[in-house]
């Protein structure tokens, strides 16, 4: 009887570590499902595989972090202000992600892109409080990951936002909203420079150096970093508009030597 009890119990065990193993095999192949999706640019398709796996994985990090990117990626292509439900969609997501593990890099990334674009339209206030969040997310995510382009890329357009803002700016948002991030076109400068270090055949890292020389007035270093971001593959849907405004910025600055 107690051999026959033991038996049992093993076989019970045994079925339980099947079906383990099937639920693991079957979250992965979902994740990579979702990942097929995103490089292929089709959003919907990669949402769909994330979201139906984070049902039965609600506190997945890898799951609410890759949701959070490809929300952001879709609501970067959106116009006349569809953009702002997909940004808060990703917010929620990348804030779900850095809850459930705050030593997930990616979640800090993404929360910070996230925290870029709601700032572009909120007012002074916000737009601080935004911006001070947005530095202390990418700081956390470089401290984690050290070699995250994504992190450096967000980094350099923060900065280059920052050296777009006056002394008069910076002293009345001080004044009456709190105080906004140091830094400028350098700290820009040499944020892209170590993303594209990381990741050169990334077309985003050399676009937004080509847009910081633009606004340093740094004509021939912006052309030679638009020639060569013109020559990068698409990997999202963003760089479609992208690729058509670095050929229009091209033919701007050869018209206008």
């Amino acid at each position: 009887m107690e051999e026959k009890a033991k038996g049992k119990s093993q076989k019970e065990k045994m079925i339980c570590f099947v079906v383990f193993l099937i639920a693991l095999l079957s979250s992965s192949a979902n994740v990579s499902m979702g990942d097929e999706a995103f490089l292929r640019i089709d959003y919907p398709a990669a949402i769909t595989a994330y979201e139906e796996q984070l049902q039965f994985y609600p506190n997945d990090p890898e799951l609410l972090w890759r949701l959070a990117r490809v929300y952001v990626c879709t609501g970067e292509v959106k116009e006349n202000g569809e953009g702002e439900k997909f940004f808060r969609t990703a917010e929620t997501y990348a804030r779900r992600c850095t809850s459930v593990d705050s030593t997930k890099a990616e979640g800090h990334t993404w929360l910070a892109a996230t925290l870029g674009y709601l700032a572009l339209n909120a007012g002074m206030k916000e737009q601080v409080r935004l911006t001070n969040e947005l530095h202390l997310e990418i700081s956390k995510s470089l401290t984690l990951n050290p070699n995250d382009d994504a992190a450096y890329s967000v980094r350099g357009s923060f900065y280059r936002a920052l050296g777009n803002v006056g002394w008069l700016q910076r002293q009345l948002a001080s004044i009456f909203f709190g105080h906004l991030p140091k830094g400028g076109f350098e700290e820009g400068e040499a944020a892209l420079k170590k993303a594209i270090a990381l990741a050169p055949d990334v077309m985003r890292h050399h676009y937004e150096l080509a847009v910081l020389y633009l606004d340093w007035d740094r004509r021939e270093e912006a052309e030679a970093a638009l020639e060569f971001a013109a020559t990068l593959p698409v990997r999202v849907a963003i760089d479609r508009p992208r690729l058509a405004k670095i050929k229009e910025l091209l033919a701007l600055l050869n018209n206008s030597q």
